[in-house]
């Protein structure tokens, strides 16, 4: 049994045996790690591509380089990346950047975490938190 992998660096959909670790698997094409331990930038194809391609629950922190809880919370969303992955993929998504899929989700506060399950979101937060906050928050979001 294998599980489809979006590469963070080029973009190309891997099948990694989940008898592997998953720390050390590489991308078929590039040769990047896949798991890094830290968010990835998405654009609004990054996001369709990791939404609609990979098996793994997709984490987005919806912020803009404009807002102070968004800076706030971006080392606590990093250091949350570090100690969850390969669990599921940490992605920020720029609303100034990438407007209209923060206007599909519906994100009118920032910081907005929205994760996402087999394709839909399945539970939302809004606003800055601590990691250990922020880590019960998705254990219980993947739980249900």
């Amino acid at each position: 049994m294998s599980r489809h992998i979006v590469c963070p660096a080029c973009a190309t959909v891997n099948r990694v045996p989940e008898d592997r670790p998953a720390l050390a698997a590489r991308c078929g094409r590039c040769k990047e790690r896949l798991f890094r331990g830290e968010p990835i930038e998405l654009d609004a194809a990054g996001f369709e591509r990791h939404l609609t391609r990979s098996d793994l629950p997709l984490l987005v922190d919806f912020w803009a380089a404009w807002c102070g809880p968004c800076r706030m919370m971006a080392p606590v969303f990093a250091a949350t990346a570090k100690a969850l992955e390969p669990r599921l993929r940490f992605a920020k998504l720029d609303t100034e950047a990438v407007p209209e899929v923060a206007a599909r989700y519906g994100v009118r506060s920032i910081p907005t975490l929205i994760l996402f399950k087999d394709g839909r979101a399945v539970a939302r937060t809004t606003g800055a938190m601590p990691q250990a906050q922020l880590e019960a928050w998705i254990a219980q979001a993947l739980a249900a």
